[in-house]
């Protein structure tokens, strides 16, 4: 495929509350890689395995994963290594190259690594570089001229080579779905590039999977520009949504929210209700082919959730999954700056806080949307209690088997708590998993048995 640029640079009292919201945000200080989270306890060292045999960058047509970003493109002069916190005007899309673990690591050494329950090394995803190919040209606002920007802004439209990257992966590939995940505040370019990377390594390299980058800054005062911009930015994420939908070969599309991203994926779903408002249900579903919404840790009011599902959010995708906690420090701190309930906090169950209107119409909507609680999860207290879904190897497990297999919360182990309509994690959620697994993947239920057998 051609290549419009390439970029490869690299690089080897109001004050305390704002400090203490740093501590509690969404992730660490931008870097070029991350340690890999822990293997998801579903893949119980080696019960299950999704991953390739052979490398799977061997056989991804773009060798990498890819990316859609409204950030502009950072200059020689500038720190960030690709991209800026500051805006753009259109959507850019390309390709960023991974490296999973050690330099000198064989794909067989980083799969059987990768897949530890306990890691003795660490295990780096690195970004070695990134490619940029242009614009989706439906993203640029029709009151831009794109001949009056300056000649490095005016990129060639890449629509074409994206929906082509997409689709010749889905055509060597044993699912036809498309993966977007969509990360919190504070974060460089290069978070959920990482973050998606790692998401699809333990996917099993099915489908194709996106990293939505939008404009958040990394630093410790950006709570407020954030929180603008994560909603502002809405119209651009819809629009890569109503793109894959319309132009890709494939057959269903989940998105994974994250934090104040989520705010951002809530606001993108509701243009799509009300853009499709005049058709029914099953219609919309059919035309947006959107799956599995999952929304974790979210940085979203409450009650602004209810005046979305007002407009017909749950309609718009067949299943959403809110993942709650009642140990969020993060959320807890938005809270206190807010004093709006965030969504992503779980109710206080011993002074029965949810409401009965809420309690009803969770029980009716059942089929639609379901609130998942990791509080008791494994591991889901690390940290600050935010970033659980890479942390806690339950709360991992839950959400990759859902995007991977579509099971239902009762399919995969989960249980509803007796007083109220939200799921939790009982003791052998694990083995309540792996045998739902077994009526889903005949290949797994026969390895399931021989494993039983062998203890």
């Amino acid at each position: 495929m051609h290549a419009t640029s390439i970029f490869h640079k690299t690089k080897t009292g109001l004050i305390g509350l704002l400090g203490f919201v740093l501590l509690a945000g969404c992730a660490s200080p931008p870097v070029d890689q991350i340690e890999l989270m822990p293997a998801p306890d579903v893949y119980g060292d080696g019960m299950l395995d999704l991953l390739p045999e052979t490398n799977p960058f061997s056989a991804v047509p773009y060798e990498g994963i890819l990316f859609a970003t409204d950030r502009m493109p950072a200059g020689e002069d500038d720190e960030e290594a690709y991209y800026l916190s500051r805006a753009g005007y259109a959507l850019r899309v390309g390709l960023a190259e991974i490296q999973f673990g050690k330099k000198d690591y064989t794909w067989e050494m980083a799969r059987e690594v990768s897949l530890l329950k306990s890691r003795v090394d660490k295990f780096p995803v690195k970004i070695t570089g990134v490619e940029e190919w242009g614009v989706l040209s439906g993203s640029i606002p029709f009151w831009i001229d794109p001949e009056q920007l300056p000649p490095e802004e005016r990129l060639p439209d890449a629509s074409a080579e994206f929906a082509e990257a997409i689709n010749r992966h889905l055509a060597g590939s044993d699912k036809k779905d498309v993966y977007i995940y969509v990360h919190g505040y504070k974060v460089s370019y290069e978070n959920p590039v990482l973050v998606s990377a790692e998401l699809w390594h333990f996917l099993g390299y099915r489908g194709a999977f996106i990293a939505y980058s939008w404009p958040s800054t990394p630093s410790r005062y950006a709570y407020i520009r954030d929180s603008d911009t994560s909603v502002g930015f809405a119209r651009n994420l819809r629009l890569l949504l109503e793109f894959v939908a319309e132009n890709t070969e494939a057959e269903n599309i989940h998105i994974i929210g994250y934090s104040n991203g989520t705010r951002l994926v809530v606001r993108a779903l509701e243009q799509l209700a009300l853009k499709s408002g005049e058709l029914p249900i099953e219609e919309r579903q059919r035309k947006y082919k959107i799956r599995n919404v999952a929304l974790l840790g979210s940085d979203l009011d409450r009650n602004a959730f209810g005046a979305y599902m007002a407009d017909g959010v749950l309609d718009v995708a067949r299943h959403m999954t809110v993942y709650v906690s009642a140990h969020d420090k993060a959320l807890g701190v938005s809270y206190f700056l807010t004093r709006r309930a965030r969504l992503g906090e779980m109710w206080n169950e011993k002074s029965g806080e949810m409401h009965p209107v809420a309690d009803s119409a969770l029980q009716q909507l059942k089929d639609k949307v379901s609130f998942v609680n990791v509080s008791e999860a494994e591991g889901a207290t690390d940290g600050k209690g935010h970033g659980y879904f890479r942390s806690s190897p339950w709360a991992s497990s839950d959400l990759l088997m859902t995007l991977y297999y579509g099971l239902a919360p009762e399919q995969r182990g989960l249980v509803m708590q007796e007083n109220m309509p939200v799921y939790s994690f009982p003791p052998d959620y694990i083995s309540r998993l792996w045998k739902a697994i077994e009526t889903a993947n005949p290949a797994f239920a026969e390895n399931y048995r021989r494993k039983k057998q062998q203890d």
